[in-house]
């Protein structure tokens, strides 16, 4: 059965008083028509609760499914129509904001691109956790003006993190939850990945960061959001492929960007 036959019909009477923004299959052609824009969904949902619900039972879904199709397969584990831990208004959230950073003042805010890659992911795993699925961003550079460095701000998302090696280590070392942290994306508590020590040292070199510049939390919803300081590369590092910070023979076909409007594959591009 297609996605078309599965939409609620939900066709309004003349006599209802209804606005046939409330007929689902009409949503979706108009959200198509937009490339499943997130700026008119966001004020869609907002309008009423009927219109939230849609957009929380249906719009959201397939809101991610467009925009980073492998990616949500990868996540959903190939059942794109299932539930997803936090929802799928939190993964899209995720894919398109960048949460800011308290300590630094930075506001949130939606960005432009994207790109999600599971290689990334992989850096920011301990070799006990490497069985784990997990997408980061790369760091949404923001200047301070003052200072040399630069703040980084990234974000992810587990697969299956109630299941994964990650949490299971957390859980073992009795590492508590933060009490004045909550994830910007589902409202959910969080770890410190930091205060747990379970943060790699490729994480530390995938992102450019010095030791001890680099803070990051995952959540109960298995979704992450963290901060770096990004220091200015010589013009030497700049040359550098990169080939040391390889992903160890995994292949990266899954990278995504998600833009304001497509989404591609970005192949083997760093």
């Amino acid at each position: 059965m297609n996605e078309n036959k599965r939409l609620k019909p939900n066709t309004p009477t003349p006599d209802s008083g209804e606005s046939p923004l409330l007929n689902e299959s009409i949503l979706f052609l108009i959200f198509e028509s937009v490339k499943w824009d997130i700026h008119i969904l966001c004020l869609t949902a907002s309008l009423n609760q009927k219109l939230r619900a849609i957009a929380e039972r249906l719009l959201w879904r397939k809101l991610c499914a467009y925009r980073a199709p492998r990616m949500v397969k990868a996540l959903a584990n190939g059942a794109p129509n299932s539930r997803i831990n936090g929802g799928w208004n939190a993964l899209a959230k995720l894919m398109f904001f960048c949460c800011g950073c308290e300590s630094t003042r930075l506001a949130g805010h939606f960005v432009k691109s994207s790109r999600f890659s599971k290689t990334s992911g992989r850096s920011f795993l301990t070799k006990k956790c490497r069985g784990d699925l997990l997408y980061v961003s790369d760091p949404c550079e923001h200047p301070l003006g003052d200072k040399d460095d630069d703040v980084g701000i990234f974000r992810g998302v587990f697969r299956g993190f109630t299941r994964s090696k990650t949490r299971a280590s957390l859980i073992q070392r009795q590492v508590g939850l933060e009490e004045s942290v909550r994830c910007p994306y589902c409202g959910a508590r969080v770890w410190s990945m930091t205060t747990a020590r379970l943060v790699p040292n490729s994480a530390t070199r995938r992102l450019g960061t010095h030791d001890g510049g680099l803070e990051y939390f995952v959540c109960l919803n298995g979704h992450l959001h963290g901060t770096c300081w990004l220091v200015p590369l010589s013009s030497d590092e700049e040359g550098n492929d990169g080939s040391e910070d390889s992903d160890d023979g995994l292949d990266d076909d899954d990278d995504r960007t998600v833009k304001d409007g497509s989404t591609s594959s970005m192949g083997e591009e760093v």
